[in-house]
């Protein structure tokens, strides 16, 4: 294979998303026992639904008979039966039952994909494996999620756009004072800085050089073996009522190449009574603007050309940028060789 022929991989799987990682993919309230629940991740279909304990199974929305969508059908004493013609798939993969058929030989056989998944803070993670890490490590999630000083909502929005775009525009914190310059929480500070790159323990900051505590200065990146999420936090005046900062993480899925689901948990320090005063207050009035902010995000994004990155011309404050794309090319160059070589080895 040649390099160039080697970079296109690279490049291509850059674009799909990468395998070995955990993704958000849903609601956890979306996943009942009563249904299944059809979406897509990574290019492919998967189905979810809850088994007669109540455990999460993930497998692909297929059916082994002739690929009709699973999710289409019914959770059936636990598993899932094909509406066509209902034909019975477990949590693993495997033909149980062809009620059209006793004794069908396509019973007892494992006949689709099945998926790893789990559920946290109000969402569902699947596990998309990959050759150098087949087994899904330990998902981590930020600490506030755990805390209990903290409270917060999660939300979702599908964007029209691949999911890098959706990366870069969270890496890129000098878009606040221009894109939402007319929010409620983002209309403050210079539309003038630089921005300074630094790394951390597990991942990197990229944050606005001459203002703190103004708008949305500063981004983090945290990045583990298995999954990748941000956050950042917007100060809040007086009016948006009682706690502490307002602090956004996001955690970003594709969906396919040209479409991503984001998941934002919008959260915010607060206890006691005034706990309960803020999630009103948030409910009842600053959870639009939130997502007018969100909007205007999602516009944006889709408007730009999928090949974009192929014409732009990048300055000073594409710091956080450039280092997330470095992250994912580092990521997608080591899968790539991983999987050319195990094909190498077939082959001899």
């Amino acid at each position: 294979m040649t390099a160039i022929d080697k970079k296109a991989l690279i490049e291509k799987r850059v674009n799909e998303g990468l395998r070995g990682q955990w993704y958000p993919v849903c609601k956890s309230v979306e996943v009942k026992a009563s249904r299944p629940y059809g979406t897509k991740l990574l290019g492919d279909k998967i189905v979810l639904w809850r088994d007669g304990s109540g455990k999460l199974r993930c497998i692909e929305d297929f059916c082994p008979h002739r690929g009709a969508p699973l999710s289409y059908g019914e959770v059936h004493e636990g598993h899932v039966a094909c509406r066509y013609h209902g034909v019975v798939v477990d949590g693993d993969g495997v033909v149980v039952q062809v009620p059209a058929m006793p004794e069908c030989a396509l019973e007892g056989r494992k006949a689709v994909k099945s998926f790893q998944v789990t559920e946290a803070n109000d969402a569902v993670f699947v596990y998309v494996p990959s050759i150098d890490r087949p087994e899904a490590p330990e998902l981590v999630m930020p600490d506030v999620m755990s805390d209990d000083a903290w409270a917060g909502f999660l939300c979702t929005s599908v964007w029209e756009a691949n999911y890098r775009y959706a990366l870069d525009n969270l890496a890129d914190p000098m878009h606040g004072c221009y894109l939402h310059a007319e929010s409620f929480t983002l209309a403050y500070g210079s539309k003038q800085d630089l921005m300074k790159l630094d790394k951390t323990d597990n991942g990197f900051r990229i944050e606005r050089v001459g203002q703190t505590g103004e708008n949305f200065d500063w981004t983090e990146f945290e990045v583990y073996p298995g999954d990748m999420f941000c956050f950042l936090e917007i100060p809040y005046p007086p009016a948006a009522g009682p706690g502490g900062v307002f602090r956004i993480i996001g955690f970003v899925t594709p969906m396919d190449e040209t479409t991503t689901k984001v998941f934002f948990w919008r959260m915010r320090q607060v206890e006691g009574m005034a706990r309960e005063s803020w999630r009103f207050l948030y409910r009842a009035k600053m959870e639009k603007t939130h997502w007018d902010v969100l909007e205007q995000d999602r516009v944006m994004l889709e408007g730009m050309p999928d090949d974009a990155r192929k014409r732009e011309m990048l300055y000073q404050h594409d710091l956080g940028v450039s280092r997330i794309r470095q992250i994912l090319t580092r990521a997608a160059k080591a899968q790539v060789e991983a999987e050319l070589k195990q094909d190498s080895v077939a082959a001899e």
